[in-house]
């Protein structure tokens, strides 16, 4: 595992001339921010050694290195999910490889379906805490002390300073910020009326099929990380209605804009 993400390290390190220490990861229907970064430059996955390809319909399956907000940032226009059918480990692969080349802030973002009945189909969630309900978990196996501590704390999951700031730039540029706990599931299918339910039982704000493994690793290998859901469907009891993937992209797309006003403004600031 060291040797592969060194590999793909180093292939990168020589891609890349001055590697960023800010990565983001752009969700569903989220691909669109990568418009917003300049001086790019693309590297397709399927030329990355190691590297997933993703085979998600509004997943681009790209890395992006230029500027967003005046700096330099790494950017996956596209994530690998469970469900696709790779392993934990495949997952969060980029995290790993990113850390090797120095990245110190992880930025994440996902389209999830909102249990909270204060929540609309648009809104944007800060994400607070989670609850991983994957049934595999991604530092399950040897743990390599390199890497991270074979118990990492997850106390503050979700940065703290750097949540505080996306607060006060959303509200200062007056844009609906809710704040909650996102409970990560395998996927594919959407959730049932059941389960969302009992997902409102035990805690959850918003749910999605991605973001969780990736940020544990991210606590797991030292590095600060932010993360907001755009709220795509309803699982609000009495709100429930049919929902498709197209119907999810087509949402995101819509909040877009304002997650990437806030994305831009909190690296522009850090």
């Amino acid at each position: 595992m060291l040797e592969t993400i060194k590999q793909t390290a180093d292939y990168l390190a020589n891609k890349i001339s001055d590697v960023p220490n800010t990565a983001i990861i752009l969700g569903t229907g989220l691909g669109e921010l990568a418009r917003e970064i300049t001086e790019r430059e693309e590297i397709p996955y399927s030329e990355i050694p190691n590297f997933p390809v993703s085979t998600v319909e509004g997943h681009s399956g790209k890395l992006i290195v230029g500027k967003l907000g005046g700096k330099r940032v790494l950017a996956m226009q596209g994530r690998f999910h469970y469900y696709e059918g790779y392993n934990m480990k495949q997952v969060t692969f980029p995290i790993r490889v990113f850390k090797a080349l120095g990245v110190e802030y992880l930025f994440v973002s996902n389209a999830a379906g909102g249990m909270n009945s204060s929540f609309d189909v648009g809104d944007i969630m800060l994400i607070e805490d989670h609850i991983n309900l994957f049934p595999e978990h991604p530092l399950h196996g040897k743990n390599y002390d390199q890497l991270g501590t074979r118990f990492p704390d997850m106390s503050e999951a979700y940065n703290k300073e750097l949540r505080l700031l996306a607060m006060e730039i959303a509200k200062e540029k007056d844009i609906k910020l809710q704040h909650g706990v996102y409970i990560g599931l395998q996927g594919p299918t959407f959730e049932t009326p059941a389960e969302y339910n009992f997902l409102r039982i035990i805690g959850g704000d918003a749910v999605g099929m991605s973001t969780v493994p990736e940020v544990i690793v991210a606590n797991h290998a030292g590095m600060k990380v932010l993360a907001f859901s755009i709220i795509t469907d309803l699982g609000v009891i009495g709100k429930i209605v049919e929902i498709s993937h197209e119907e999810v992209q087509e949402a995101a797309k819509i909040a877009q804009p304002k997650i990437a006003e806030i994305m831009r403004t909190v690296i522009e600031r850090m």
